[in-house]
C-alpha cells in the first residue's frame, strides 16, 4: 500500500511543532433558554479558553454526534471512542446500531467465530441461550429488530431453549410504550413454540425477567450497583415476584407502582410446566448474550458475569457461561472479551500515515483516555506504526472518584507535554485532557466547575509554551458533556426541576458541537474552507495534515481549511 503523501505547493507547513489539545466532554452548549443554569464552562469562566474563542481568526464548531461520528441518526450521542476514531481517520466508519445492522444484513454476525461457538455449545449440550438487553426500537442501546434476528437464528439453528431477560425502555421512546415492544417480542416466542409443535421440534422460547431500565440491569459509570444487582439475580437466580408472562408483570406493576416503564421494579416469570418456579435461570455451560451495542449501561452487567475478582456486589450465584456482548463496549478494559460484531475495520489513520512520511509524533493523556490518543486513535489498533518515529506517554490516573479530584492529571499532562515541546524532537503530539467527561459524568456541577478552570489552567500554560517554540495549538474536543449538566425539556429548552425544586442532573454526552481553534505564527494565512457545509471531527485530520505540509489522501474528508 502507497503512503507516500504529497506535498503542498504553496505552503512548507509549521515551523515549529503542531500540538493537538483534545478537550475531552466540552461542547459548545446551543439551549433555547436564556441564563442557562448548569453550564460548567460558562460558569467556570475560562479565561485561556474563551480568549482563543474570540480574538483567534479560525475557530468554528464541529459535529461530534450522530452521522458525524458513525452513529445511526443524528438523535444519538458521540463518545471518545467514536469520537477519536474520527479525528484520527479522517472519516466516518459506521459504529454502533448501523454496523450491527450491516453485520445482520450480510450474514457476517452469524457466520463469526463468537456466534458460531455460542450455538455449537447450546446445540451440542442442550444448553440455553439467554439475551439480555433493553427491549426497545430507540436504537439509542439496542434495537428489537436486532433481538428478533438473533432469536429467529437461533431457531434455525436447533437451539431448543431460549430466554429473554428484557429491560423496559420508556427512556429513548415514549415512556409508557413497553406494552407494545414487549407485545412484540412475545408474539414472536410464541410464533417459534406454535412452530416447534408443529414440526416436532422443542422450542422453550419464553420471556424470563425483566424490569425498568433505570432500576434494573442498566447502571452506568459504577453510579449504584445495587441497580446492576438486583438484575443479575433476577436474570440468574429468577428472584423477583413471579408473573405468568411479561405483559401481565408490566400491566400489574403500573397498577402497583403508578411508575412509567424505565422506573417498573423487576420481575420475573413462572415457568408454565414448573408452577411456582422461575422459567429461566442461568446455570453452569448456559450461553449468555448481551445484545445492547452501546456501552455505558452494558459494561457493569458484563463485569458481573465474567470477571472473576469481582467487586461490585456478592453474587450469590455465578454460573459459568459462554458470555457474549453485541459488541466491545470498552476498548481499553477489552470488556467483555468475547463480542458479535467486530469494531470497524479502519486503516490509514492519519498517524500511519505520518509514520510512514517521516514525521515524528507524540501522544500523551492519563489512564483514563490513554487508549483514546493511541488505540481508538490509531483505528482500534494498540500496535505504534514506527516504534522510532513515536512516543506514546501514560500518566497513571488517581483512583478515586473523579468528583473528589476534579483536576485530574491535567497539570501533570501540560507539565510533560511542555516537557516534550522543548524538547524539540516531535513534528506533532496530540493529548488529551480527561476533565470535561469524567468529571462532568459524576453530575456534579461544582466538580465540573474545578474541573473546567484546571483544565483552562493547563491550557494557558501550553499556550505560552507553543508561543515559545514557535509552534502551532489545535484545540478541539470530541464530544460534549460537561458544558450542559441539567437536563433539559425537549421543548421549551429549560431546565427541568426535580423534587424539591433541584435541577435534574445530566450525566451523559450532548448533542452539542465542538469547538476548533487554531493558534499559531500563520494564521493569517489561513481562512475557513467554506465548501464544508456541516462540519465535523473526521474533518480534523485533513486539517491536520495541511498544516503540516501534506495534501490529504483522497478520500479523507476536506480539510477545514484554505491555505494561500
Amino acid at each position: 500500500m502507497d503512503f507516500r503523501l504529497e506535498r503542498l505547493k504553496q505552503y512548507e507547513g509549521v515551523r515549529g511543532p503542531l500540538l493537538l489539545v483534545i478537550l475531552d466532554g466540552m461542547g459548545l452548549y446551543r439551549g433555547r433558554a436564556e441564563g442557562y443554569p448548569g453550564n460548567a464552562i460558562d460558569l467556570a469562566q475560562p479565561a485561556n479558553l474563551y480568549r482563543l474563542l474570540k480574538t483567534e481568526k479560525i475557530v468554528t464548531k464541529l459535529k461530534a454526534h450522530g452521522t458525524a461520528v458513525g452513529m445511526p441518526s443524528d438523535a444519538d450521542q458521540g463518545n471518545s471512542e467514536v469520537g477519536h476514531n474520527a479525528i484520527g481517520a479522517g472519516r466516518v466508519f459506521s459504529q454502533g446500531a448501523r454496523l450491527v445492522d450491516e453485520a445482520l444484513a450480510s450474514g457476517r454476525l452469524f457466520e463469526g467465530a463468537v456466534w458460531q461457538e455460542l450455538i455449537r455449545n447450546a446445540v451440542r449440550k442442550g444448553t440455553p441461550v439467554h439475551f439480555i438487553g433493553l427491549v426497545s426500537d430507540g436504537n439509542v442501546h439496542s434495537h428489537l429488530r436486532h433481538l428478533l434476528a438473533l432469536i429467529t437464528e437461533c431457531d434455525k439453528s436447533g437451539v431448543e431453549e431460549v430466554y429473554v431477560h428484557g429491560l423496559l425502555d420508556g427512556r429513548d421512546v415514549p415512556p409508557l410504550s413497553a406494552l407494545r415492544y414487549f407485545g412484540e417480542l412475545e408474539d414472536a416466542l410464541w410464533a417459534l413454540r406454535v412452530k416447534g409443535m408443529k414440526d416436532g421440534k422443542r422450542r422453550r422460547y419464553f420471556v424470563a425477567s425483566g424490569g425498568g431500565r433505570m432500576v434494573t440491569t442498566m447502571d452506568r459509570y459504577e453510579a449504584d450497583w445495587r441497580i446492576v444487582e438486583r438484575g443479575y439475580h433476577a436474570h440468574v437466580m429468577g428472584e423477583g415476584p413471579l408473573f405468568p408472562d411479561s405483559l401481565t408483570a408490566i400491566r400489574v406493576l403500573r397498577a402497583q407502582t403508578q411508575q412509567e416503564d424505565q422506573y417498573l421494579p423487576h420481575w420475573v416469570v413462572e415457568d408454565p410446566e414448573r408452577p411456582g418456579k422461575p422459567v429461566g435461570e442461568i446455570f453452569d455451560d448456559h450461553q449468555v448474550v448481551m445484545f445492547n451495542f452501546r456501552g455505558d449501561r452494558a459494561i457493569e452487567i458484563s463485569r458481573a458475569f465474567v470477571e472473576k475478582e469481582f467487586k461490585g456486589f456478592v453474587r450469590r450465584r455465578w454460573p459459568q457461561v459462554l458470555y457474549a456482548g453485541m459488541m466491545e463496549y470498552d476498548g481499553d478494559t477489552h470488556m467483555p472479551p468475547r463480542y458479535l460484531v467486530d469494531p470497524p475495520a479502519i486503516e490509514r489513520t492519519i498517524s500511519e500515515y505520518l509514520a510512514h512520511n517521516n514525521v515524528t509524533q507524540f501522544a500523551l493523556s492519563e489512564t483514563q483516555k490513554y487508549g483514546h490518543v493511541t488505540y481508538f486513535w490509531n483505528g482500534n489498533n494498540s500496535m505504534k506504526f514506527n516504534e522510532a518515529l513515536e512516543t506514546w506517554v501514560e500518566i497513571p490516573s488517581d483512583k478515586v472518584p473523579f468528583d473528589q479530584a476534579p483536576g485530574m492529571k491535567a497539570r501533570e499532562i501540560a507539565a510533560e507535554t511542555i516537557k516534550a515541546l522543548r524538547g524539540g524532537k516531535y513534528k506533532f503530539l496530540r493529548i488529551n485532557f480527561a476533565n470535561g467527561d469524567m468529571v462532568g459524568h459524576t453530575g456534579s456541577l461544582v466538580a465540573a466547575v474545578e474541573a473546567v478552570k484546571v483544565v483552562d489552567e493547563a491550557l494557558g500554560q501550553l499556550i505560552a509554551c507553543i508561543d515559545e517554540v514557535g509552534g502551532t495549538l489545535v484545540v478541539t474536543a470530541d464530544h460534549g458533556n460537561c458544558e450542559q449538566m441539567y437536563a433539559v425539556d425537549k421543548k421549551t429548552g429549560a431546565p427541568i426541576q426535580g423534587p424539591g425544586g433541584s435541577y435534574e442532573p445530566l450525566t451523559s454526552h450532548t448533542l452539542n458541537p465542538v469547538p476548533f481553534i487554531i493558534h499559531g505564527p500563520d494564521t493569517a494565512r489561513y481562512e475557513l474552507n467554506t465548501a464544508v457545509k456541516e462540519p465535523g471531527l473526521a474533518n480534523i485530520a485533513a486539517t491536520l495534515l495541511n498544516l503540516l505540509g501534506f495534501e490529504k489522501p483522497a478520500d479523507y474528508y476536506d480539510s477545514l481549511i484554505c491555505i494561500r
